[in-house]
């Protein structure tokens, strides 16, 4: 709970407890102007009842009650000011009038009833002072020399009484409501940054699963090709080792070549995340360090994203293989036995990188699923460089002789093709053919770019 929200329960549990009043001190303020307000009445009611011919008491149980009203201020502002404007030919409650007026001109009352209040109390104010001042001036020589002395003279207490409580009062209802509008905008702005930060957070909980989703495939596509050739040349080398020696040599000379391939290539990604990472962490650190004013309080999370989107960056802009390598990577297939024929259709031109390693890590992909479970099988890898797209399919046939060659398979080679030829807007086929064989077919768009 905000501060905010705490100030404003323990108000509402105080307002509770004492009536109309929001606090304690409210109630005491209140409290002690009444009490002024009618024992100034009490006093301006022992005169009222003299120059009226009543009984003293009488005056001071009016001048009581009326000064009493001033309790109520705060729940009915003008019915307080009525009250000062039906007493002020009695010239009593002063202090009620000007306390009144301010209570009325700060609260939300509409302005035309503040302004219609606040001109009956000045016109009454004027009204008995010019009669009294007449009173007093009546037979001197100074009404005699100047007659507009006792107008001026009640003009200046009327606007005296009535125009600075006025004024207060509007200023201070003004500044109470911008405060309040204040303090509900940052009410507001704080549940923003509450929902902004929920939903940053699951931002950064998706893109880290995006990133392990991506290094994942990579190291599926870098890892399982190479492995899988070199366990078919492995079982070829078994096969041959005495009957012919020198096809061992090669076959042993290929495995170990492709060893060093697939570990090269495993050593440069780990490299790339992790020089991807550290790069984001120390700008991560730096800007935490910079905001802190010297402490460096990088949420765990921020740093995770910026690592894996500096990752992901460098691991794009690294070189990696391209349509042009197939024809090798049909070769190398070839050498471990299997019958492999390239057919491409088209010029070749440039493609942007994005196109070029998901159409190799296709065919590649496909090719190993080959080696797994259709061991012996023909097989016919297409390219097909059109107008605005390039098409690849790798099919074939029956597996011939033994059906797998007891490969383990995690079954995400497929999920991972058809991730990537999605991401850069493309169509992706996979299938069991009539003959018994398999078929996988992509199409991207020349010129995609990953989002």
């Amino acid at each position: 709970m905000t501060t905010t929200g705490v100030h404003q329960e323990a108000e509402g549990s105080t307002a509770r407890g004492f009536w109309w009043w929001k606090r304690r001190r409210g109630a005491v303020l209140d409290v002690g102007l009444a009490g002024l307000s009618a024992l100034e009445c009490a006093f301006e009611g022992v005169r009222f009842a003299g120059s009226a011919q009543l009984p003293v008491a009488v005056g001071v149980v009016f001048g009581v009650l009326v000064g009493s009203v001033l309790l109520l201020r705060r729940r009915w502002p003008m019915a307080v000011v009525l009250v000062s404007v039906a007493v002020t030919p009695a010239e009593v409650g002063a202090l009620l009038s000007v306390v009144g007026l301010y209570t009325l001109a700060a609260s939300d009352a509409p302005r035309r009833i503040i302004g219609a209040l606040a001109g009956m109390a000045m016109v009454g104010t004027l009204i008995v002072a010019f009669v009294r001042t007449r009173q007093d001036v009546m037979g001197t020589e100074l009404a005699a020399s100047t007659p507009w002395y006792i107008s001026l003279i009640a003009v200046f207490m009327a606007l005296a009484l009535t125009a600075p409580p006025v004024l207060l009062g509007l200023y201070v209802g003004a500044r109470r409501r911008l405060m309040e509008s204040l303090r509900e905008r940052a009410d507001s702005l704080e549940q923003e940054l509450s929902l902004l930060a929920d939903r940053a957070e699951q931002r950064a909980e998706w893109a880290r699963t995006e990133e392990r989703t991506r290094i994942a495939r990579e190291m599926h596509d870098v890892v399982a090709h190479r492995v899988s050739l070199m366990v078919v040349h492995a079982a070829a080398l078994q096969a041959v080792a005495l009957k012919d020696p020198q096809k061992a040599v090669k076959n042993a000379a290929l495995v170990g070549d492709m060893g060093r391939q697939a570990l090269t290539e495993l050593r440069e990604m780990l490299g790339v995340l992790r020089a991807g990472e550290q790069q984001a962490a120390r700008k991560a650190v730096d800007a935490g360090r910079d905001a802190g004013a010297g402490r460096a309080t990088v949420p765990l999370a921020s740093v995770g994203v910026a690592a894996a989107a500096a990752a992901a960056a460098a691991a794009a802009a690294g070189p990696g293989p391209g349509m042009e390598d197939i024809e090798t990577l049909v070769g190398q297939s070839r050498d471990a036995g299997m019958v492999v024929e390239l057919a491409v259709q088209g010029e070749s031109r440039l493609y942007a990188p994005e196109v070029e390693q998901t159409a190799y890590r296709v065919v590649q992909e496909a090719l190993t699923n080959v080696h797994k479970h259709a061991v012996g099988a023909k097989v016919m890898v297409r390219l097909a460089h059109r107008e605005a797209e390039v098409a690849m399919q790798v099919e074939n046939g029956p597996a011939q002789g033994v059906a797998d060659a007891g490969l383990p398979s995690g079954g995400n080679g497929l999920v991972g093709m058809r991730e990537r030829v999605h991401a850069l807007g493309g169509v992706f086929v996979s299938g069991e053919t009539d003959a018994g064989g398999f078929r996988v077919s992509a199409v991207l768009p020349h010129g995609a770019v990953a989002a």
